[in-house]
């Protein structure tokens, strides 16, 4: 089921089908060819079988890989399929998974370059979403000359003040001396903070940069399955993990890398996804803080609900599944395929 905004605004619903009537939603990535051959590859199996469903998928290929659009096609079929378990036994997915938390910290992720854009225009941004609740906020660096970046963070954190969370992103933007630069000349401004420093796979030069700056370093965004989060951790490159909730392979195998980073005292912060993402957090003893796109959210979901921030937490819902179910008049509104 596509549903779109307008423009360029589209949405995509993955669902899967019970022949006890249960649908199963989430928000899909991947190729739909790929979805489609690898769904008819788990028909007929009874989705509290989740264990053995995501490795059907996973060995479904002769020559399975790590990284990649299977991975990704793997992690939506398994959240779908969580959807339903939770629907069966009429709970939210946070209490069939083991809930530990009713309430979540999160962080509204903003701070975009945009032609024109001034720093006036960020502050006021940041400004904002502190106006709405938030006690944490996030904003791109490393697209800009370096000065001017480093102008950028001085100039949010003397608006925000010291008792709000200044998180900042590059994007894998530098090389390891370019990030211990500027991440040297931030320090002074306390960042929460210094997420994707350095290419994702230079493992080594990302460890470099956290021993060299006393700001927690995260990674992992672009790394999927419990594989390369090993990998990751044992190269000493993050002190948290913000592993996307898809991509990782979905919550089956998100739940296995959390573990795992648990074993090393290293927080768990996932990537997008905060509709499916929010049930992760509230059933993991190591999860730390959660993305939410204030910004954005409403305009690429036209159809999922956006939860109230209040003192920088928002509450999980209760409703069965994941809680991402449509509201049918707005389905009715903005689909445009089936």
């Amino acid at each position: 089921m596509i549903v779109s905004g307008g423009g360029p605004n589209e949405m995509t619903y993955l669902e899967l089908h019970t022949n006890q009537g249960i649908i199963g939603r989430s928000l899909p990535k991947g190729p739909s060819s790929i979805r489609k051959s690898m769904l008819g590859k788990i028909q007929g199996e009874n989705p509290f079988d989740v264990e053995r469903i995501w490795d059907r998928m996973y060995r479904y290929n002769r020559k399975p890989v790590a990284k990649g659009d299977y991975i990704k096609v793997i992690g939506s079929v398994d959240i779908a399929v969580w959807d339903i378990i939770g629907k069966a036994l009429n709970l939210p997915v946070y209490k069939v998974l083991g809930g530990f938390q009713k309430k979540i910290r999160v962080y509204a992720a903003g701070g975009y370059y945009q032609e024109g854009k001034t720093i006036d225009d960020l502050v006021s941004e940041m400004e904002g979403y502190v106006a709405e609740g938030f006690r944490a906020v996030k904003m791109k660096v490393g697209g800009a000359p370096f000065g001017e970046d480093v102008d950028r963070v001085k100039a949010v954190r003397e608006a925000l003040g010291p008792d709000i969370d200044l998180l900042v992103d590059a994007n894998n933007k530098w090389k390891a001396y370019e990030a211990i630069r500027f991440g040297r000349a931030i320090e002074k401004y306390n960042p929460f903070w210094f997420e994707e420093p350095v290419e994702p796979d230079d493992f080594d030069g990302c460890a470099e940069v956290r021993q060299a700056l006393d700001i927690p370093i995260v990674a992992g965004e672009n790394e999927f399955t419990r594989w390369g989060c090993r990998d990751l951790v044992q190269a000493g490159s993050a002190d948290i993990l913000n592993l996307d909730t898809v991509d990782a392979g979905g919550i089956t195998e998100y739940r296995k890398i959390a573990a795992l980073a648990s074993a090393f005292h290293i927080p768990v912060a996932p990537h997008g996804s905060p509709h499916m993402a929010i049930h992760l957090l509230a059933s993991t003893p190591n999860a730390l803080i959660m993305e939410t796109y204030p910004g954005v959210e409403s305009r690429y979901n036209p159809v999922l609900p956006l939860y109230p921030v209040k003192d920088g937490y928002v509450t999980v819902p209760e409703t069965p599944g994941l809680g991402i179910d449509p509201d049918p008049e707005l389905v009715e509104k903005y689909q445009t395929e089936n």
